[in-house]
Parts: C-alpha cells; structure tokens; sequence
C-alpha cells in the first residue's frame, strides 16, 4: 500500500529532485518511486505549493484507461443529443460505455473551422450566429478559457471527467492541480479526439445541423426538425444547446413546454495589468516560478451578491455576442497564461424583482433583460464590436473617462458612462462593492483598470424543469433537458457530470424497453 505524505516547497524548489529529497526528509528513508496526487499554491503568507504524494516500494500501478469500456455502437439504439459542448459530448461519452448510439447534432462549425468565426467577429464585428465563442464544437469553453474548477462534487466522479479528457490528449497536471485549466489553444484538440472516439466506437457528430423546431405527440418528442426542412425521428432526447440558445427557448415557449425564470447574474468584466494583480496576491514581484496570479472576490451589498466570475489571469477579453447589434464580452486564457493583462467578470445577482416584465407571465423575461442591456452597450458604440468602457476609479465616481489605459480587447475601447448605460441597481451595487474592496485590496481600486460592459452570459437565464431522478421534462416523456442551457450546471466539469448523469437516465429507460 502507498503511504501518502504532505510536503510544503517554495516556487524554486518544484523539480522532481528537490520533491523526492524532501520525501527523504520527512520519512527517514530512501524514495525511489512515488505519484503527485495533489498540487495547491498557497499565497496567504509567502508562496509555497502544498503537495499530496503517494509513495510506493516498488513501481507504481498504471493509471486506469477510462475509454476501456466504450462499446461499438454501430447497430445500437440511438439517442440524438442537441449540441457538442462538454454537456453534449460528455452524454455521448456515456452513451458509448453503457451500449447507445449517440447522434449529436450541433448548430456550429467543427471546431478547426469556428477560428474563422471568431476571426470574423475579432477583426471585422461580424456575428455569426451559429457560429461564434459560444456556438460551435467544443461549447462556450474551448474558446473561453477551459477552466475546469468545479464544487459539483455531490454531481459524480470530478475525476472521472478528468482522466477522460486527459485521455482524449489534456495535460496530465489537470489530475493535480487544485484549481485545473487547459487552454483554449489546447482544447481544441481535445475537442476534436473526442469526436473521434464517438465516431470511432459508431456514433455521429453533424455539424450545421440546427433543430429548429420539433413535432410533439402525446407529451412526447416525436420528431426533430434539423435547420427548417430535415425531419429526424427520435425515441429520446438531450437538449444540450447551452446557455445563449435564445431560439431554442423560444421555440420551447411557442410549443407551451414548461420553462421558469432561474435568477442570474450581470454586470461588467474589470481588466488590470497583471503585474498589479501578482503584486496584490504575492506581496512580492512574481518572477519565473510562479504562474499569473488569479483572484476571487465577493462581497454583499444590501443583500445582495456580488462577485468575481471567470477570472482569466494572463488572459484576454473576448467579443461573445451571438446575434447582430448586441455587445457582449467574456474572458478566456492561453496554456501558458502569459497576457499582460488580467481579467474577470464583476458581476451582480439578478432577481424576478428587478425585471422589467414578470418572470410569472413571460419565463423569458431574464432572456429579455439581457438582450436590453447587451443592445444598449452596442446602441453605445460605432456600430461595430468595440465595447463601452470606463476606468475603474471613473466607473465607481461617474465620470466619463477622458482616455482608457490599455487593454487586451481586440475590438477596441470607447470611452463611454459605462455606469449610466448598466440598470441602475446594477451600478450601484457593482459600484459600492468596489468602494467596500478598496479597503480590503487597495491595489485593486485603480484607474488603471479598465470596467468594460457587458458581462451578461454568466448563466442561463431560465431553467427547462426536469424530474430529479429521471432527468426527464417535468411534461415531456422523452425530452432530458441537459447543462447550463437547462439551467442546471455552471462550467465545463459540471456540465460534463450532467451529461453523464442525464445519459444513465435515457439508458436505464431506452434500453429497459427493448426498442431501437
């Protein structure tokens, strides 16, 4: 049996000889064969890395290959899943090991050709669609930084997750770290082996395959209309289509299938150098050992939260609008994280009392209020994707801000009242949780930050009731509302766990009936 030991190192001191003689230290005896099993920078005084190792006598036992129980599917009962982000392709990974034939249909590109959707979007301010930083293979989070940071633990096996993607070509340090990120340079390769395996084991994977609509009998799914004309018989469904799949709920609403208003959040990403940020969390200059720093902010205001969303250390602040005349941003990183800026959604909650329209009358009210808010940061600007911003110390003060410091927004910055085109609940509470963190991260508070509008997509606005055991619609027998679209994960790795979760429900009834 392993003995697992705990060992404390400083940032210069993280090479593998430096590791094993500190093993020898605290266990008075040679070392020749050990694993890390869990790695955590520790800040709050001086950097250190806190590691968990197992040490063994002899050579370790391989790691698990977790694609050894995949199954060809070729003549198997199929299941269509709408949408390839990791919701999507997580079920269809389950779906191979438990003997489905998965047919994910997604309305984007494959994710080699999406580069020129947001090359579009990038260097001209032209939005497609179907085909930008949210749609496309691969989700919101192959181009959006693939942060793999969960607290779903109650939702399945985290790890599980991990050693799949690791499978499917992800750096095996995802396995330790304790807060794990691919990259969105590296992801998309991880993206495309997976669709490999799915089609490799007799499943398929459409692109350009939009569901438009669909055909409903006796509180069933009967068929899958696919980009207005293709008809697609169906025994079971995953709707997967993520959080800005905006048709995909209105087209549920037309069909009377019963949605409600989930609370969200909204408000703006706040970009620093990151030399200001490595300062504020290490005391210290960072150096060559230690990564882009990162942070994690929140507070209450009146009641009400206020915090920190994605925060991108070494990143870049992306266009992630999905439809012509909408301003929209988010964040994402590299490998390497090696940006001179950082950045993070600043955000607010946002409840059925703030809206404009009744949640209890129209479920798409949070829908409504975000394209509100994102239409008035265009109707802001030049007609074009730069987006409205102000420094920080001009956002929290109102004033216009006479010129903005340097940003990693392709785009470009305009100067604009970012704090008068927010609803004035949001600015206010966004602006006294700045003036409160002032206190505790002077650093923070500074002009040369940039508060750029608008962070909107947080989460899906509107939640696609499900029974809980079942993971069916609460009205329709074999629709499985599925993911942040449903409303019911918050990232890349939750999603996934509810993707395999939804996808041992449809097998436990598709199979049981003995139908294909």
């Amino acid at each position: 049996m392993p003995v697992t030991v705990e060992i404390t190192l400083p940032p210069h001191k993280m090479t593998a000889p430096d590791i094993r003689a500190a093993l020898v230290r605290s266990l008075g005896r040679d070392v020749s064969h050990w694993r890390l099993r869990k790695r955590s920078l520790d800040a709050r005084k001086r950097p250190v890395y806190r590691l968990r190792i197992e040490v063994f006598d002899q050579a370790p036992p391989a790691e698990p290959d977790v694609t050894a129980t995949f199954r060809d599917v070729h003549n198997a009962p199929a299941v269509h899943i709408i949408g390839a982000g990791p919701a999507g392709y997580f079920a269809a990974l389950k779906a191979l090991e438990l003997g489905l034939r998965p047919i994910v249909l997604e309305r984007g590109l494959p994710v080699r050709e999406r580069r020129r959707s947001l090359r579009q979007i990038q260097q001209f301010g032209i939005v497609d669609p179907d085909s930008n930083y949210c749609f496309g293979e691969g989700g919101a989070g192959t181009y959006s930084d693939g942060k793999l940071y969960t607290r779903a633990h109650k939702r399945g096996n985290i790890e599980h997750i991990l050693r799949l993607l690791v499978a499917h070509g992800a750096p095996p340090d995802i396995l330790v770290d304790a807060h794990p990120h691919i990259g969105s340079n590296k992801l998309p390769r991880v993206v495309r082996a997976i669709r490999k395996t799915i089609e490799q084991y007799g499943g398929q994977v459409r692109f350009q395959s939009k569901l438009t609509d669909l055909i409903l009998r006796d509180n069933r799914v009967e068929t899958l209309i696919i980009n207005g004309q293709e008809e697609i018989p169906t025994r079971a469904v995953v709707l997967a289509t993520g959080h800005s799949a905006r048709d995909v709920y209105a087209m549920l609403q037309r069909h009377g299938v019963y949605q409600e208003f989930k609370p969200f959040a909204l408000g703006v990403r706040v970009e620093h150098p990151q030399p200001l940020i490595d300062e504020m969390q290490y005391r210290q200059p960072r150096g060559q050992y230690l990564p882009a720093a990162s942070y994690r902010l929140t507070c209450q205001v009146d009641g009400r939260g206020v915090f920190s969303f994605c925060m991108c250390p070494g990143g870049l602040i992306v266009p992630a609008a999905t439809a012509p005349g909408e301003i929209v941003v988010n964040g994402m990183s590299l490998s390497r994280r090696d940006s001179p800026f950082a950045n993070s959604g600043f955000v607010t909650e946002v409840r059925a009392a703030d809206l404009p329209v009744d949640p209890e009358q129209d479920a798409l009210a949070g829908v409504l209020f975000q394209q509100q808010v994102e239409r008035a940061a265009f109707a802001a600007g030049d007609g074009s994707q730069k987006a409205p911003a102000q420094r920080l110390t001009d956002f929290v003060e109102g004033r216009l801000s006479p010129d903005l410091p340097p940003a990693s927004y392709i785009p470009g910055l305009l100067s604009r009242r970012v704090d008068e085109l927010l609803p004035d609940f949001i600015t206010r509470h966004i602006r006294q949780a700045l003036l409160d963190l002032r206190k505790r991260l002077p650093a923070f508070y500074t002009r040369e930050a940039n508060v750029v509008a608008v962070e909107s997509r947080t989460s899906a606005p509107v939640r696609i009731l499900r029974h809980r055991d079942s993971y069916r619609h609460i009205q329709m027998d074999n629709l499985y509302p599925c993911g942040e679209g449903a409303g019911y994960a918050g990232g890349i790795v939750s999603a996934a766990l509810d993707g395999q979760n939804v996808m041992t429900a449809v097998a436990q009834r598709l199979l049981a009936s003995g139908k294909r």
